[in-house]
């Protein structure tokens, strides 16, 4: 019986110092390449926890998988999805435990970045902006936009223009320019599906893409939030009685890699699909990524008979409903007469 006891206790003991020596390597920092203070690593979709750890040790840090293993097990006695790991980019700090390693891999604490694709931005100006990202993976830079637009699922001929939405997305680091993009579509096809369904009765666009047209039109006319539907009733107006939009960022365009900087007469008089004073209606694309307010502003533009309007200098426009009103707002805003 003596024996009997004793070999309990010995046993007891045993584990006691087993389980203190683990608690202590759960809580003691990982062993960190020399001289570094952070380390990140990738786990790709699929991969499990034994996955993570080997990706780990492969950037510099040391670990015991079986012992983390364990842990994990002790962990998700209660849960069966402790094993999964989300996939992403992790970023550990010098001094992180085992212990710390463990929960950012259950709560998939993934590092991510912010990538901001600007309203009134024409598509060129997007995947520039999206080359320069340091922390997106680069699927699509080198492909054409007729490739690319294929590559994302849209229908041969779709011109790129208007089809993405404006803002900032959140992503996990280094996803891949594919996936931002892929995104942006799907937003801005939800987006402008809702507002057309809302839109204001007795609108002249035959369909939500040309409503999308007018939308980037508002967008490259307007110098203040508060202009926005009064500028779109200029338009709306001027398609109702079949006037010319003549609206200068759309032949600006049209002359893509022609315009200078300087729009002059005779570039008003070079004709292209997008020259709204040699072409009646609405260009054949959107001319830039319009954001939600210039759609709604398209698709619920200001009740107004004003058919002109010319920018004041402050960022305002100056409305006009007659051509003798808009040429004394042009010799004032424009002229500086009188």
């Amino acid at each position: 019986m003596k024996f009997l006891v004793r070999s309990i206790f010995l046993f007891l003991c045993l584990a006691g110092i087993a389980l203190a020596a683990f608690y202590a390597w759960l809580t003691h920092p990982l062993a960190f390449p020399a001289g570094a203070a952070r380390v990140e690593f990738r786990v790709p979709a699929g991969v499990g926890l034994r996955g993570a750890i080997k990706n780990l040790a492969a950037a510099g840090v040391e670990v015991e998988p079986r012992l983390l293993v364990l842990a994990s097990r002790l962990q998700s006695w209660h849960s069966r999805n402790r094993m999964f790991v989300r996939a992403g980019t992790y970023g550990l700090a010098a001094g992180t435990t085992p212990l710390q390693l463990l929960d950012t891999l259950h709560a998939g604490k993934v590092l991510q970045t912010d990538v901001r694709l600007i309203e009134g931005w024409t598509f060129r100006q997007w995947r520039q902006r999206l080359k320069n990202e340091p922390y997106l993976t680069h699927e699509l830079a080198d492909l054409d936009d007729a490739t690319l637009m294929k590559r994302l699922g849209f229908p041969q001929g779709i011109a790129p223009e208007g089809q993405f939405f404006p803002e900032t997305y959140r992503l996990d680091r280094y996803a891949s320019d594919r996936e931002l993009l892929a995104l942006a579509a799907k937003t801005m096809r939800e987006t402008l599906a809702r507002e057309w369904a809302a839109r204001q009765e007795g609108l002249p666009y035959r369909t939500p893409y040309e409503a999308l047209i007018m939308a980037s039109i508002v967008e490259k006319e307007t110098g203040q939030d508060a202009d926005r539907p009064r500028v779109a009733s200029v338009f709306v107006n001027r398609l109702r009685l079949g006037m010319r939009l003549q609206t200068d960022p759309s032949v600006i365009y049209g002359l893509g890699d022609a315009f200078d900087g300087n729009l002059r007469r005779r570039d008003l008089e070079a004709d292209t699909p997008w020259n709204t004073y040699t072409r009646a209606g609405l260009p054949p694309t959107p001319i830039a990524m319009p954001g939600l307010a210039s759609l709604r502003a398209a698709l619920h533009p200001e009740a107004s008979r004003y058919l002109y309007f010319v920018a004041r200098g402050d960022g305002s426009s100056e409305f006009s409903e007659t051509l003798e009103a808009h040429n004394r707002a042009v010799n004032r805003y424009q002229r500086r007469r009188g």
